[in-house]
C-alpha cells in the first residue's frame, strides 16, 4: 500500500471500481489527471493506448465531476469551489488505496497536480503536460492572461463555475487546429470549470501559505515536462520555468516541446504523438 494520509471519503463508486481493478491486476497502474474545462473522459483514447501497452489505466475525476459533457453543461454548479489542495488530496487518496505506486500523467491544472503529487513522493514516474504554474514559476505571458481572463476578469468568479465561450476556447485550447476541429473539440470536450484554482495560481507567488506549490523531494521519481509550442494558455516560458525549478531535484528531469501544438494537444488530432511520447518515458522507468 502506498503512503498517502488523506481522507478516502471523496472516492466515488466508479473510482473505487478502477482501484479494485488495478489492485487485482499484476500490471503497473497509470493515473491520468485532467485539468480545467475538461472531464476524465478526455483521457479515453490515452487509457486504451496505455492498456494496450500493458498498463492498467485509471481515469479518476476531480471531486463531483459529472460523467458526461451533457451532464456537466446541464449542472455547471457542481464544479464550483474546488481548490487545488482539495483536488490534490483526492488524487492522493486514490493513490493511497493502490497496492502499487502508480505512474501519473496530467494536463494543464492536471499537470500541476501530478507535480504536487510527485513532490509528496506518491509517483513512480510523472509526465506533466502544459502544467499550470506553481509558486516559484515567475513568467506571466500576455497570452496566459488572456486565456485566463474569462475567469480572472471578474473577482466573483472565484466562487463560481465558469464556462468558456467558443471564441474563448478557440484561443485558449484550439488555436493550433483548424476551425472545424476547434468546433468539434469544443462540442465534445468543453465543460465549465471551478474558478478557484485560477485565482490560487494567480496569487501563488504572493502568498507563502499557498496550496499551489510543489515540494522538493529526493523521492519524487522521474519527471517529464511536455510543452506545446503554440500553447496560448501555458506557453513554453511557463513550462521552462517549472523545468528549471524541477531540475533542482536529484531525480531524472526532462523537457520536450511538441512542435506546432496548442493547449488541446491531449485531445486534438495529434493526441497520439503526445501520448506516445509520454508512454515512451513511462516505459523507461516502470
Amino acid at each position: 500500500m502506498t503512503n498517502a494520509s488523506t481522507d478516502p471519503s471523496t472516492i466515488i463508486e466508479h473510482e473505487a471500481d478502477q482501484i479494485e481493478r488495478a489492485n487485482t491486476s499484476t500490471r503497473q497502474p497509470v493515473i491520468f489527471v485532467h485539468g480545467l474545462w475538461l472531464l476524465p473522459s478526455s483521457w479515453a483514447r490515452w487509457a486504451k493506448l496505455f492498456e494496450d501497452a500493458g498498463y492498467v489505466a485509471l481515469t479518476p475525476g476531480w471531486p463531483d465531476d459529472p460523467e458526461t459533457v451533457a451532464e456537466a453543461n446541464a449542472d455547471p454548479g457542481v464544479f464550483a469551489h474546488k481548490t487545488v489542495g482539495e483536488v490534490a488530496d483526492h488524487f492522493a487518496a486514490i493513490i493511497g488505496a493502490l497496492k502499487k505506486k502508480p505512474a501519473i500523467i496530467g494536463h494543464s491544472f492536471g499537470g500541476l497536480l501530478v507535480q504536487m503529487l510527485a513532490g509528496r513522493g506518491l509517483s513512480a514516474a510523472t509526465v506533466a503536460i502544459d502544467g499550470a504554474p506553481f509558486r516559484g514559476v515567475l513568467p506571466l505571458p500576455l497570452s496566459s492572461l488572456k486565456a485566463a481572463f474569462p475567469v480572472l476578469g471578474n473577482p466573483a468568479n472565484r466562487n463560481r463555475a465558469v464556462p468558456l465561450t467558443y471564441e474563448q476556447f478557440r484561443f485558449a485550447f484550439g488555436n493550433a487546429v483548424d476551425e472545424d476541429e476547434a468546433k468539434e473539440l469544443y462540442a465534445n470536450f468543453a465543460v465549465p470549470a471551478s474558478g478557484v484554482p485560477l485565482f490560487e495560481a494567480a496569487t501563488a507567488n504572493l502568498l507563502p501559505w499557498t496550496e499551489v506549490k510543489v515540494e522538493e523531494n529526493p523521492k519524487r521519481g522521474p519527471l517529464l515536462i511536455v510543452s506545446g509550442q503554440k500553447d496560448n494558455t501555458v506557453p513554453r516560458a511557463i513550462s521552462e520555468a517549472a523545468y528549471k525549478i524541477q531540475q533542482r531535484n536529484p531525480g531524472v528531469t526532462e523537457f520536450v516541446e511538441m512542435p506546432d501544438r496548442g493547449h488541446a494537444l491531449t485531445i486534438d488530432h495529434g493526441w497520439q504523438e503526445v501520448a506516445s511520447t509520454a508512454l515512451a518515458f513511462i516505459k523507461r522507468f516502470v
